[in-house]
Parts: structure tokens; C-alpha cells; sequence
């Protein structure tokens, strides 16, 4: 009886394995017949990109495209954000998988027949306006995956949320906006979300590969503003004054020291960068006040905590020193990007069958941020990177993200659309046994 019992779940796992390859097979196939249909997105986000809380067409294309493949969308999510739900034939956890949509205040120099000449307005000021970091290959991607999805649902064993959202890069100034306006207005909510996948394109790692990182992969990201008030005197007489540009001088060198001297990098990397220093009107006057701001990057919390109580510690000290005060506002932007280590350890077998065990690659953590955090922090999830250079290329002769220069080889969009939709089914077929 019990070799009858043994051999019916074993056939049962059988049937079940090989209905899932059957399903991945069509996925693979799927995806490569959208490959023309992802790249004009892509190129037509691309033409016309659109800032942070501003991405109203892009929003209302998205929309209008979800609705047309039977998904039931929601818009004005956080601002612009859309959100679509596709409930599949079976029952079954809920899966999220997100795509950012804003663009930067970057003018692109890439000589290509859909480069941007849009413009637009950032914090009060005329701007160019360019899919400088992939947020347009992001989309287009999802987009693609809900297609596949769509076209599978009767075989999906739950619910698939679809998150397009706006503002990753940060809100404008005075405003809410990105994954922490999203969490907040109850995306990972009705239904209730499980796990969340989402990619980043790099243009940095060759077309075909996959990198990722259990726990901690991309940084915490703070902003810090220092006002460091002194004395106005003339430039002549500097004794008859408090010299706050001396002083920030003094205070921006002992920031440095933060990273070299006080934290074990061995164990984490961390960044302390200022990066701009307003003050002063002439050359012959030595001004009353000077600000300063800056950014903050951490791989660990408790490393975050100290870096602040450094940069206020130096900050106000020196400027006592000096006869000034200085007052340090820090505000957390970012959370640390965290793949849940259970969720990857389960899921990087999915990337391999994808994209081949060869060309997934664990890489070190990157100092650059991502708000993917702010859904990391409420629920398991798991974010990685997909190649966008061209093969044959070399790293560091590949503009970076955030430049005008950037640019992605679109023959990686297949790999993205399948390994969105294989993380989807493939938790889901986990979590149904």
C-alpha cells in the first residue's frame, strides 16, 4: 500500500513538472514573438520621456493597453502610477512585479532615430528631459510579460499584480511621490501581495546575463543639508568676521574621514560625497552663511545610524571650533535594497533555467540606490540586474547610467520579459505544493 501511495505522488509531481516546463516552453515562445512589439514601446517611451509625477501619456498608454488584453486596471496610484491585476484560472498566492516609468533632467547626445528632444520642468527650471537609466526598457518589458500572462491566465495558479511606477528617481521638491507614496496608498494591499520580483537594466553587463545578490545588493540613500552660519565681513578684513566658507571647507574634509577612518569596509562599503556648496555674492566679501548638501550611502543599518550621528557630531564641532554654528538636516530617501535570502536561494534556479546557469552571476553590492526598497521592506522580494551592453563591448568603455551618453542594446528584452514570467509561475508553482 505504501509503494501504491508513493508511486501516485510521484506520478502526480510528474505530471506536475512536466506541465510546468510545458508552460515555460510557451513562455519562451511568447516572448520571442514580442520582441518587435517591446522594442517600439521601448523607443516610443524613449521619444518621449517624462519626469518624476509628471508621466501622464505614459500612464495613460500603459492604461489603455492593460485594459485592451483583459486585465483590470487602476490608475492616479501615488500621482501617475498604474496598477493592473491579473487573476489566474487557479487558485494561489499573489505575485507583484513592478516597472518604473520616470525619466531624468538629462539632455541625451546618443545619435539614434528615437533619441528625445523632449523638455520639461524640474524643480522651477526648464530642463531637457531623457530615459537616461532604462526606465523605458522597464516598462516595456512588464508590459510584454503582462502579454505573455494575459495570454496564460487560465494556467496561472493565483494573482498577478502588475506595479508601473512613477517617480523612482525622487519626487520634485515639496512633493510625495515613488514606491514609498505607492506602499503607503495600499498597492501591496487588496489583494494582499505575497512577493514582489522586479529588474533594473545595466548597461554595464553584457546582453544575456543576469546578476543578483542575496541580502543587501544596492545602498540605503540619504540626502543631507548643512547651513553653516558665520559672520559677513569684507574680504579684506577677515579678522572682523566669522568665515563660513573656511569653515564648511573644514567640515566637507571631515566628512571624508567618516568612511576612512571610522567604518570597517571590509564588512560594508559606505559613501559620504558632497555635492554642492552655495554661498556668497562677490569675490570681496566674505558672506554671512553657506549651505551645503550632500548625500549618504549604506549597505547596513546600523552603519546608516552611525554615518548620521558623524556627519552632525563634525558638522556642528567644527563650526563651534570656528566661533560659526551649523545646522545638519538628514533625510532618508532610500532603504537598503534587500533580497530577501530565503526568496533568492528558491528563485535563482528560475534565472538559471532562463537565461542558462552560466550566465547567472552573484555580484557584489553597487552604491547606487533603488526606492524597490520601500516594497522590500514590507514584503520578500527579490530585485536583480539584466545585461543591456552590447556583446563584445567592455564595461568600462560603456557610458554610465544618469549620462547623456547612456545606452542599452534592446536584444536583452527577451531574457527580461522571460524571466519575469518564469519567477512568477515558478513561485507560484512552489508555493502550491
Amino acid at each position: 500500500m505504501k509503494k501504491l501511495i508513493f508511486f501516485f505522488f510521484l506520478a502526480i509531481t510528474s505530471i506536475a513538472q512536466s506541465q510546468n516546463t510545458l508552460l515555460k516552453a510557451q513562455i519562451s515562445q511568447k516572448a520571442a514573438a514580442l520582441e518587435k512589439q517591446v522594442i517600439q514601446w521601448r523607443r516610443d517611451f524613449h521619444q518621449h520621456p517624462e519626469l518624476g509625477n509628471r508621466e501622464f501619456q505614459t500612464a495613460e498608454k500603459i492604461a489603455t493597453y492593460l485594459k485592451s488584453i483583459g486585465i483590470q486596471v487602476q490608475t492616479g496610484v501615488a500621482k501617475t502610477g498604474v496598477v493592473g491585476l491579473l487573476k489566474g484560472g487557479k487558485p494561489g498566492p499573489v505575485v507583484a512585479l513592478r516597472a518604473d516609468m520616470d525619466a531624468l533632467p538629462v539632455k541625451e547626445r546618443v545619435n539614434l532615430p528615437f533619441a528625445s528632444k523632449a523638455e520639461g520642468e524640474y524643480n522651477n527650471q526648464k530642463v531637457a528631459v531623457m530615459h537616461a537609466c532604462g526606465h523605458d526598457t522597464h516598462v516595456a518589458m512588464l508590459m510584454g510579460t503582462a502579454t505573455i500572462l494575459a495570454e496564460l491566465r487560465k494556467e496561472i495558479k493565483g494573482t498577478v499584480k502588475f506595479i508601473f511606477q512613477p517617480a523612482e528617481e525622487g519626487a520634485p521638491e515639496g512633493e510625495e511621490g515613488g514606491a514609498e507614496l505607492m506602499v503607503k496608498e495600499g498597492v501591496l494591499e487588496n489583494p494582499k501581495v505575497d512577493v514582489i520580483f522586479g529588474l533594473h537594466i545595466n548597461a554595464q553587463t553584457e546582453v544575456g546575463k543576469i546578476k543578483y545578490r542575496p541580502k543587501g545588493t544596492m545602498a540605503s540613500s540619504d540626502w543631507f543639508k548643512i547651513k553653516v552660519s558665520g559672520k559677513q565681513s569684507h574680504g579684506a578684513t577677515p579678522w572682523q568676521g566669522i568665515d563660513p566658507i573656511v569653515t564648511s571647507s573644514q567640515i566637507i574634509l571631515g566628512l571624508q574621514t567618516i568612511v576612512s577612518r571610522n567604518m570597517a569596509l571590509t564588512e560594508n562599503a559606505a559613501v559620504v560625497s558632497v555635492g554642492q556648496v552655495n554661498a556668497g555674492i562677490r569675490s570681496n566679501i566674505i558672506p554671512e552663511e553657506l549651505n551645503m548638501s550632500g548625500t549618504i550611502r549604506t549597505l547596513d543599518s546600523k552603519a546608516q545610524d552611525y554615518i548620521h550621528s558623524r556627519v552632525k557630531q563634525i558638522a556642528t564641532n567644527i563650526a563651534e571650533s570656528a566661533g560659526a554654528t551649523a545646522v545638519v538636516d538628514i533625510t532618508k530617501k532610500t532603504l537598503i535594497t534587500y533580497n530577501d535570502p530565503s526568496l533568492t536561494e528558491k528563485m535563482v534556479p528560475t534565472l538559471e533555467s532562463s537565461a542558462g546557469k552560466e550566465n547567472v552571476i552573484l555580484t557584489e553590492a553597487v552604491t547606487g540606490a533603488e526606492d524597490f526598497s520601500f516594497y522590500q521592506d514590507k514584503i520578500p522580494g527579490l530585485f536583480f540586474f539584466l545585461g543591456g551592453m552590447p556583446k563584445g563591448k567592455k564595461a568600462e568603455e560603456m557610458p554610465s547610467h544618469h549620462t547623456p551618453d547612456f545606452y542599452i542594446d534592446e536584444s536583452g528584452f527577451v531574457l527580461g520579459m522571460k524571466s519575469m514570467a518564469n519567477l512568477t509561475i515558478d513561485y507560484m508553482d512552489k508555493a502550491s505544493k
